[in-house]
């Protein structure tokens, strides 16, 4: 059975892309520490980030330092937080989010996904997917 993500990078499930490539994709997460928190995954429905390929783990890896640049110069914040927990979806994952101190770590201070602004979070993929074109990343297909 393929996983949520695979269902979102499949667009089986709707998403909020911000970057998409051949082999991996960055969308918004529904339950948000902050607005502009982003999952980037790889295409290919791997569990354990220690599974995957090491030069696909590179490149995810470099996705979401990408993201990140963008979450600190749109948000304006001091740090990008990136976070790899992954119990709660059988598919590798990094979150990559704005952060101001270390209450964005801790998961269970994220918002529900009925508790999110459907505006802000359009806002937030907006603002990344903005960073990350003058940051010079490609994203016509996200």
């Amino acid at each position: 059975m393929a996983s949520v993500f695979s269902s979102i990078i499949s667009g089986d499930l709707p998403g909020r892309f911000v970057y998409r490539d051949d082999t991996v994709a960055a969308f918004l997460t529904i339950e948000p520490v902050a607005y502009g928190h982003t999952l980037v995954v790889p295409v290919e429905e791997v569990d354990k980030w220690t599974d995957l390929d090491p030069s696909l783990w590179a490149h995810l890896n470099e996705i979401a330092q990408h993201v990140g640049a963008a979450i600190v110069e749109e948000f304006d914040v001091p740090r990008a937080g990136y976070l790899i927990a992954g119990f709660e979806v059988p598919h590798a994952h990094i979150h990559v989010f704005p952060a101001s101190d270390m209450s964005g770590y801790d998961l269970s201070n994220a918002l529900g996904m009925n508790d999110t602004d459907p505006e802000k979070m359009d806002e937030a993929a907006e603002k990344i997917r903005s960073g990350l074109r003058s940051r010079g990343v490609d994203v016509s297909s996200s």
